[in-house]
């Protein structure tokens, strides 16, 4: 019996459910490619990890060190196991992907506790996190260690330079330490219009999670330690939680592709476009309310549940809460401006209806 591969979608299709949604880059593919033949040795060993190391530096400071992973809650588990002890909390927003999206696992994988803290808008403030910060002393609460923080936010909304220092100078002032889950810190950036360490280490932050699947790569992110004092046995973390890659060069050589030159912000800078593209277009739809600013590559939306139920039946997307009607309408890299012209007219029609 023959087993050729053969292909099982129509790549000419794009919704706007997810920016996991997505393939790779063709140039990241290059890259894996490139790497691929030969030996080199496993488990981080490899020129192409040690190379990513000076990439790493030229963004994030000479102190950073990366330590690739598998995928973005394993480089949430593995920063968070490095800056508690086993009695430590972490506060973080109730929106925080490691709260409502990762199962559990950084409570139960990782053996801490989150101290989560409702928002507005998915940011949080020094006074949003002092309303979880007490109780160091207290042996019958788990003790505030860390701030998490994530840039982009769940609700698209981007932090600014300032409101990330803000946060840092208050964390560390209770002793506190800083992650930043950076998922889609690429889109940050590109809205900021400034480098990723305007808002990482030149602020003070201390752990970076940083996101290349949802920017291009084919699989894989890292933790970044920014400040090595903050954290302990990241190699042995790394290892516990199963995020320690054999073959790891063909992830390092994915961030290398995307970092080494521009290819993080030309991606970033077209999906945040191809959102702003989608949101002033949802603008003209009676009916329609865009509920958070649209600042990244997100845009969410409150319409009728019933539109929402056709046109999914047209293009792809996930109710964000169902119950209220709200939608999350996710741009890509590969998000082109007839997928969202389409998706518009298809909006038009459905409101129509």
């Amino acid at each position: 019996m023959r087993t050729d591969a053969r292909r099982h979608h129509d790549p000419d299709v794009r919704g706007f459910a997810s920016d996991n949604y997505a393939g790779a880059h063709p140039e990241i593919l290059a890259a894996l490619a490139l790497a691929n033949g030969g030996h080199q040795v496993s488990y981080g060993e490899d020129d192409y990890t040690d190379h990513l190391q000076r990439i790493m530096h030229s963004h994030f400071g000479s102190s950073a060190e990366a330590f690739p992973v598998f995928n973005g809650t394993g480089a949430n588990v593995v920063a968070l196991q490095a800056l508690t002890d086993r009695w430590g909390a972490v506060i973080c927003a109730e929106s925080a992907h490691i709260n409502v999206d990762e199962c559990g696992a950084p409570e139960r994988v990782g053996g801490l506790k989150l101290l989560t803290v409702p928002t507005a808008d998915g940011k949080l403030t020094p006074e949003l996190i002092d309303r979880q910060a007490y109780g160091w002393d207290d042996e019958h609460r788990a003790m505030p260690q860390v701030v998490s923080i994530t840039q982009n936010t769940e609700l698209g909304t981007v932090y600014t330079v300032d409101e990330i220092r803000a946060i840092v100078d208050h964390a560390h002032g209770l002793g506190m330490k800083v992650h930043l889950d950076g998922a889609r810190i690429a889109n940050a950036a590109a809205s900021l219009d400034v480098p990723m360490r305007a808002f990482t280490n030149a602020v003070g932050v201390d752990v970076v999670s940083y996101g290349g699947t949802k920017n291009g790569m084919l699989f894989g992110e890292a933790v970044v330690v920014l400040n090595p004092d903050a954290v302990s046995h990241m190699k042995h973390l790394r290892k516990l939680s199963m995020q320690l890659a054999s073959k790891m060069r063909f992830v390092s050589v994915q961030l290398e592709a995307l970092l080494a030159k521009d290819l993080w912000l030309r991606n970033a800078r077209h999906s945040n476009a191809m959102a702003q593209r989608l949101a002033e277009g949802v603008r003209a739809v009676d009916g329609v309310e865009i509920l958070y600013p649209v600042q990244a590559n997100a845009v969410f939306a409150r319409l009728p549940h019933d539109v929402s139920r056709r046109l999914q039946q047209r293009f792809r997307f996930y109710f964000w809460d169902e119950a209220a009607g709200d939608v999350r309408w996710m741009c890509s890299f590969d998000t082109a401006e007839d997928d969202v012209d389409a998706f518009l007219l298809a909006l038009k029609e459905e409101m129509a209806r």
